[in-house]
């Protein structure tokens, strides 16, 4: 299959370093319990999405599938500094500094170009423990192992909680997010205080809440733009300059969705989205930890 000859933008992030606006996932889709056997399929998955064009290699320590992401990334044989790796933290936050090691042993790296907390709930609210691993965090970037430094899943009462005692602010928030699932504020939020956005599930609306308000919509724009509906969600993520993380094991999949740099949708066609879209909400991730509503 031919490589569409298109370059994958970069955010730039607070603290001056760039992240590849398309993300591959090895998560929730590749999620392996830890007697699951070796799962060669996602290091072929992979090795394509890196073929593709996909630099931007997003992981997690939970997910136990961070032997077969390094396999991926030494087997690509693209040199390290032409790749974004993102890892996270969960399994062994209580010691973070640890963490890192078990980390980069399994993916067989010297360093992460982005380290994050992966979710808060371990604190149950508790503001001292927030910021407790936030300064383990500031600790991990100071010894040079990752170059940013981040969160997941934070809402804002985390966020402020961690912001109060931060020296190096989180560069970026990696959430859910979607037209059924916009967070009321908390965007807005993000950009007073300076610290970017991912968005994980952006393809929800059509690969798990389908029937929704928003398919005539998507299929038209899909029709206009010459691509899937999939796409159109891709593109409003990105167009809102929130970076984008995907997955997908079907090359033609990963190669269709490159196509979301060949366009941008309207002012119109992304408030269109918007506004449909906010009046009903969904939840794809995570459902136990958050409340239902639109501020979560």
């Amino acid at each position: 299959m031919a490589k569409l000859d298109l370059t994958v933008p970069d955010l730039s992030l607070p603290d001056g370093n760039k992240i590849p606006m398309l993300g591959y996932g090895t998560g929730t889709a590749w999620y392996k319990k830890d007697d699951d056997p070796y799962d060669k399929a996602l290091i072929e998955a992979t090795l394509t999405a890196v073929k593709l064009g996909y630099t931007h290699l997003d992981g997690a320590e939970v997910y136990n599938t961070e032997e077969e992401l390094g396999e991926a990334i030494s087997k690509s044989k693209v040199p390290r500094e032409k790749l974004f790796i993102t890892d996270k933290v969960a399994t062994n936050i209580q010691d973070i500094p640890s963490a890192i090691d078990i980390s980069l042993k399994k993916l067989g790296l010297d360093y992460l170009d982005l380290y994050l907390i992966h979710e808060p709930f371990w604190a149950k609210g508790d503001e001292a423990e927030l910021q407790k691993k936030w300064a383990q965090m500031e600790d991990v970037l100071a010894s040079g192992k990752v170059k940013s430094i981040g969160v997941s899943n934070y809402l804002k009462p985390d966020l402020e909680a961690i912001l109060k005692t931060a020296k190096v602010r989180p560069a970026i928030n990696q959430i859910e997010y979607h037209p059924y699932l916009q967070h009321g504020d908390l965007i807005t939020y993000h950009k007073s205080k300076d610290i970017k956005l991912a968005a994980y599930g952006p393809q929800l609306p059509v690969t798990r809440f389908t029937g929704g308000p928003l398919d005539p919509i998507l299929e038209s724009l899909a029709k206009k733009y010459a691509v899937n509906p999939g796409e159109i969600l891709l593109r409003w993520v990105i167009d809102q300059g929130i970076v984008a993380v995907t997955t997908s094991s079907k090359e033609q999949r990963l190669s269709d969705y490159l196509r979301i740099f060949t366009f941008n949708l309207t002012p119109k066609e992304i408030e269109q989205i918007s506004e449909t879209g906010s009046g009903y909400h969904k939840r794809g991730f995570w459902s136990a930890k958050f409340a239902d509503d639109d501020t979560s």
